[in-house]
């Protein structure tokens, strides 16, 4: 009981000692322990309870506020999909207003973009668009998977890619494919109508805001466009696909038919089984005359280094490089390759069966590989100039 009695002192000092004005007035009392002489109000019943109305009722204001502000936190987050502390420093700096903190997180989002512009962005997505006869497909990276699964960065991918269905090969590289930077689409004005990021923008400004969202350095990093040749298609396969158009690994295709178009479909799903194959076989060449002759000169180099470890004569080594290097021509070759889903099919079976079901010679006009992130960590590390994942 002394325990008890001792327990409610703190309580009852900290009642009597504070003013309370604001429920009616009334005065306070003095309360001290028992035996000990006091000075109270004849209202002093009324003091305590006025007490306990004004701190429910100050209790009660401050969760209502904090209510309001969470909710504003939770609806400039969903306009905005930036970090929830940058949300909430916007918010603060402005009052509370969530107008004005939208356009301050626009503003701080664009510094913070391009502070983070320097950092490595290995991740992302591809993004693939097709028309009748073009394929156009995309990188565009981030530093994190979780920001390459979100929707709002595979929105944008998709929309790059329907942009760079409008490039135009301006330069002299092989017919019907070829490779563009970043800088061919960033000042393209197009519109986006996505709820958390609409209206009419440019390219660059796009990918900018959505670096600002994100929290990451975002970057379109390259593109390629392939267009079929007049009696052909164009055929595209991507691996590990979140949703359509969207991959991690892309293999794409033409095929040409000598002698006009004809069974469409039969093109189209062959065209389709290649463009997986590509993807599964990473080919480098299409032909062998295609083979550079530092790739096949260095390939020679360490076949005949190991044939000589076995000590057998220069005759001998001779012709184990030779057989060694059909091997590497299957390989890298396209058309030396086996058929990945059945090897007792070589890619040369397959299109002569296609020719003869479309009762034309068909063949294969171009084709590459491509692959999120590939050749960006040599690149920084060497400074050389950017791979081009492309092989026809």
């Amino acid at each position: 009981m002394a325990y008890l009695r001792n327990a409610k002192r703190p309580l009852e000092i900290l009642l009597h000692n504070t003013r309370l004005s604001s429920c009616g007035g009334h005065g306070f009392s003095t309360w001290a322990t028992k035996g000990t002489s006091f000075a109270h109000s004849s209202d002093t019943k009324v003091s305590k309870t006025a007490y306990f109305c004004w701190v429910s009722r100050r209790l009660s204001s401050q969760a209502s506020s904090s209510a309001e502000q969470i909710s504003l936190i939770k609806q400039l987050r969903e306009r905005t999909s930036a970090p929830i502390k940058d949300v909430k420093a916007s918010l603060v700096d402005c009052n509370w207003d969530i107008e004005a903190a939208q356009k301050d997180l626009r503003k701080r989002g664009k510094v913070l973009a391009m502070k983070k512009s320097s950092r490595t962005a290995s991740e992302g997505v591809l993004a693939l668009a097709q028309n009748e006869g073009k394929a156009a497909i995309v990188e565009l990276n981030c530093e994190t998977d979780f920001v390459a699964r979100n929707e709002i960065f595979e929105y944008l991918a998709l929309a790059l890619a329907k942009q760079a269905l409008l490039v135009e090969n301006s330069s002299q590289q092989v017919p019907g494919v070829f490779s563009f930077g970043p800088e061919c689409l960033e000042d393209l004005k197009f519109n986006l109508e996505h709820p958390k990021i609409s209206g009419e923008t440019t390219v660059q400004n796009a990918v900018t805001e959505v670096a600002a969202m994100m929290g990451e350095n975002v970057k379109l990093r390259r593109g390629f466009v392939m267009s079929s040749f007049p009696n052909g298609v164009v055929s595209a396969y991507l691996h590990r696909s979140p949703q359509p158009g969207l991959g991690r690994i892309a293999g794409i295709l033409s095929l040409e038919v000598e002698s006009g178009i004809s069974q469409l479909n039969a093109l189209q799903k062959v065209g389709s089984e290649l463009a997986m194959h590509i993807v599964a076989t990473k080919p480098l060449f299409l032909a062998k005359e295609f083979v550079t002759s530092d790739a096949l000169n260095n390939e020679r180099e360490i076949l005949r280094s190991q044939a000589e470890s076995t000590g057998k004569s220069q005759m001998a080594i001779e012709k184990m490089v030779e057989g060694r290097l059909r091997k590497y021509f299957e390989e890298v070759v396209l058309m030396e390759q086996k058929y990945f889903l059945n090897d007792s099919l070589s890619i040369k079976t397959i299109l002569d069966n296609l020719s003869k079901e479309v009762g034309s010679t068909v063949k294969i006009g171009n084709f590459f590989r491509m692959e999120v992130g590939e050749g960006i960590q040599r690149l920084e590390a060497s400074s050389t100039e950017e791979p081009v994942a492309q092989a026809v």
